[in-house]
């Protein structure tokens, strides 16, 4: 008979001394904040050093180090190199800023540990609400089914496989794509983010199903070519299910024609899914929101919360008008997660039914909580803040000799460029590309850049609850000062 030995001590991951690590947390928290409340006297962005990089090479270790020393390491040789989007001169991309709400939020749910995939407890509940209360926000139907995931990608690629399912005229989920009998086509705008086609491929219809139509000198979609591409491809055998409209693209922030492309899918008898990650926000400012009109027509509604509504990674949202379609196209329960009645395993919302993971984090706890600090109408104040700084931008770029806007101003995205006299377009564009990095290297303000055409410019996405006026003075003053010594260096002389 073999004896077995019980005499080992159990282990566990809590701390042996609580006080101890009650003192670390409330150092933690006291340093978060004041590297919040300070963050406008940092540089935006700073290169990290190659004896960090080194220190970050480090093999797996093997014995405990105290949390204390932990917690030195990541003061040196972390918290310093951030991406730099809770800067206040961040303009980079389509970033939200986080607030220091959201990130004792983030705690809190860490500290409850919860997998919201399904199941009779409160966070679940919390989603629902939250759910419910972007629907509201959007004037999207009460009944209406919904989704919180990682960002927009992700709520792409929820929107487009339920309009796969429910358009494509046999069981997908059980035959599969090959067993269509007319290949199954999605329409774009060229400028359509490529999460879409993303997407597109993932669901196994392949890239060249995604039909990408012409746009027109506002960036918006062209209704006639699109109604052609329709028409040509039935009359050709194919089976077109589903158009994207873009609400806000990355861009240039073009808003496509969300009615017309509404009427457009109504009569095609086709799917009606709209990508608004940051746009779709719109909706909660009065000033501005008439831009996503015909929003509340499409059958499912892509966006993000980590955007435009400022909270910290990862909040973003799907919602579907068909609940009983959405559910149709994830739900699959395993006898192990055979839903009861009663007890952990009941519940109204098992949110594992409507998407990819079991496994979900918390993430609507800090959009519960933010909504109600902060109350909608003031989200719809701090987006049409935005809106009016990058018309100040743009008013700074006009009355400047040494930049020219690129496009029109839709909304909160600003495209320009530095101009030199006597250079040619080829020229600008490398004098634009190193004037982009040597202020990313400046760490005094920080934009993204655009291709429109073959001009290379700058790209500022106005996502900033922190951002004031004088600090577009101080970037348009950057830009041009950069530009002046590029010009005096002789660089990329024609």
């Amino acid at each position: 008979m073999v004896r077995k030995d019980f005499s080992r001590a159990e282990e566990s991951l809590d701390p042996e001394d609580w006080g101890a690590m009650r003192a670390l947390g409330r150092q933690m928290v006291d340093d978060m904040m004041t590297y919040l409340e300070q963050v406008r006297e940092r540089p935006v962005w700073e290169a990290i050093p190659e004896e960090v990089k080194a220190k970050l090479r480090e093999p797996l270790p093997l014995e405990p180090q105290d949390p204390e020393t932990v917690y030195e390491k990541f003061l040196q040789d972390v918290l310093p190199y951030p991406m730099g989007c809770i800067h206040p001169r961040f303009w980079g991309w389509a970033l939200g800023t986080g607030t220091p709400l959201d990130m004792l939020a983030e705690m809190l749910a860490a500290g409850m540990n919860s997998n919201t995939g399904g199941g009779e407890h409160v966070a679940n509940y919390v989603e629902a609400q939250v759910l419910n209360w972007l629907k509201e926000m959007l004037g999207y139907p009460a009944e209406a089914s919904g989704l919180l995931v990682s960002g927009g990608s992700m709520a792409n690629l929820v929107g487009l496989a339920v309009a796969r399912n429910a358009m494509a005229g046999f069981d997908v989920r059980r035959q599969g794509v090959s067993a269509s009998p007319k290949g199954m086509t999605v329409y774009a705008s060229t400028e359509t983010h490529s999460s879409v086609q993303k997407a597109v491929e993932l669901l196994g219809m392949g890239a060249d199903s995604l039909h990408l139509i012409p746009v027109n000198s506002d960036f918006q979609i062209e209704l006639s070519a699109l109604e052609a591409a329709i028409s040509e491809d039935r009359d050709s055998g194919h089976h077109p299910i589903c158009v994207v409209g873009n609400a806000g693209t990355i861009n240039t922030g073009a808003f496509d024609p969300l009615s017309s492309l509404a009427d457009i899918c109504q009569g095609e008898r086709m799917w009606f899914h709209v990508d608004g990650a940051f746009g779709a926000l719109a909706a909660l400012s009065p000033e501005v929101r008439l831009i996503v009109a015909g929003m509340d027509r499409a059958d499912s509604v892509a966006f993000d919360m980590h955007k435009w509504m400022y909270m910290p990674y990862e909040i973003g949202c799907a919602l579907v008008r068909k609940e009983e379609e959405h559910r149709r196209s994830f739900s699959l329960t395993p006898t192990y997660l055979t839903h009861t009645e009663r007890g952990l395993a009941a519940g109204e919302a098992w949110f594992s039914d409507y998407g990819v993971q079991l496994s979900r984090n918390f993430r609507a706890l800090k959009g519960w909580m933010s909504i109600q600090a902060r109350g909608v109408s003031k989200y719809g104040r701090l987006i049409q803040q935005n809106v009016d700084q990058a018309r100040y931008l743009a008013a700074l770029v006009e009355a400047s000799p040494h930049l020219e806007l690129m496009a029109a101003v839709r909304l909160n995205i600003v495209c320009f460029r530095f101009r030199g006299p006597h250079r040619d377009d080829a020229s600008l564009n490398k004098l634009n590309q190193e004037l982009v990095l040597r202020l990313h290297e400046g760490g005094i303000a920080l934009c993204s850049y655009v291709t429109i055409g073959d001009k290379y410019g700058l790209r500022a996405g106005i996502f900033n609850h922190r951002s004031r006026r004088d600090d577009f003075d101080v970037f348009v003053g950057e830009v041009i000062g950069l530009g002046k010594s590029l010009l005096e260096e002789g660089f990329a002389q024609a």
